[in-house]
C-alpha cells in the first residue's frame, strides 16, 4: 500500500510538472460588435493564466499565446467583457469568430464646488487642502505618484494585518500568492502594460486578481495609500500600488 501511494504521487507530480511546461501553442480570431458585425479594433486581449496580451488590428484580428483551458479576457471601452475558455477545437482550428455587446452607458450627474475664497491669504490658505504624499515613478511612465508603504502609519497597518486573520490585507494576500505573483509578470509585456496605462476602470486587475473592484480600494486603503490617488491613479499605478505593498507584506511576515 505504502508503495502505491508514493508511485501515485510520482505520477501526480510528473503530471503537473509536465502541464506547467507544455509548450505554448497560438490561437487566432476575430473580434466583432455583435450589432453592427463589424470588426473591433483595438479591443484587448489577455491571456489571463499566462498574463500575456494582444490587440485586434482594423480587421478585428488578434493573435495570442495559449495553453489548453486558459481564459482569455477580451475587453473594449464601451463593449460588455467577455471571458472565452480556449478549447481543443479552437486549438484545433486555430480561429475563432468572438462578438463584443455594446454597452448601454449612462452619465453621472457631476456637481462641482468651487473653493470659497476670500482674498486674505491667511484664511484662503486654510480653505485648500494640501496633500504631503511621497511620490516615485514608474519606468514608461512620465509622472509619479504617491506610495503608501512611506505613509504615516502604513508599516502599523501591514504588520497588523499579518497577525489578524480577519484583515482585509490578511485574506486577500495570504489567500492569493499565485495572482499576485501575477503583477510582476504583468509588466514584462508591452501590450499589458500599455492597456493598464490608458484603463481607469479595474477590471483587468481584479479579474487578474480574481477580486472584485471594490476590494481593490479597500486593500489600497489597507496600504495607506490617499483617497485621491485611489480615485485618479491608472490602472498600472495601482497595479504597482498593490505589487509594492504585497512586497512590503510578504517582507514583514518573514520577519515576523
Amino acid at each position: 500500500m505504502k508503495y502505491f501511494v508514493v508511485f501515485f504521487f510520482l505520477t501526480l507530480s510528473l503530471s503537473l510538472f509536465a502541464q506547467e511546461n507544455e509548450p505554448s501553442q497560438k490561437v487566432t480570431g476575430y473580434i466583432y460588435n455583435d450589432n453592427t458585425k463589424l470588426p473591433l479594433i483595438d479591443a484587448n486581449v489577455i491571456n489571463i493564466n499566462k498574463v500575456r496580451g494582444a490587440q485586434t488590428n482594423a480587421n478585428g484580428y488578434f493573435e495570442i499565446d495559449v495553453q489548453p483551458s486558459d481564459t482569455l479576457h477580451i475587453s473594449l471601452l464601451g463593449f460588455q467583457s467577455l471571458r472565452v475558455k480556449v478549447t481543443n477545437d479552437w486549438l484545433k482550428n486555430k480561429v475563432a469568430k468572438i462578438f463584443l455587446t455594446e454597452r448601454a452607458i449612462a452619465l453621472e450627474e457631476i456637481i462641482i464646488r468651487p473653493f470659497n475664497l476670500t482674498g486674505y491669504l491667511e484664511v484662503d490658505s486654510k480653505t485648500i487642502p494640501t496633500k504631503e504624499n511621497y511620490r516615485y515613478s514608474i519606468s514608461g511612465l512620465t509622472e509619479g505618484y504617491e506610495t503608501g508603504q512611506y505613509a504615516p502609519n502604513a508599516f502599523n497597518k501591514i504588520l497588523g494585518s499579518i497577525f489578524n486573520p480577519a484583515d482585509m490585507l490578511y485574506n486577500v494576500f495570504g489567500k492569493k500568492g499565485n495572482e499576485l505573483r501575477k503583477l510582476k509578470d504583468m509588466k514584462k509585456d508591452d501590450t499589458v502594460r500599455n492597456l493598464l496605462e490608458s484603463k481607469f476602470d479595474r477590471e483587468t486587475i481584479a479579474v487578474l486578481l480574481g477580486v472584485d473592484k471594490k476590494e481593490i480600494a479597500e486593500i489600497l486603503q489597507r496600504c495607506n495609500y490617499s483617497e485621491s490617488f485611489i480615485q485618479t491613479a491608472n490602472d498600472l499605478q495601482i497595479m504597482d500600488a498593490i505589487s509594492g505593498c504585497y512586497e512590503e507584506y510578504k517582507i514583514l511576515k518573514k520577519v515576523k
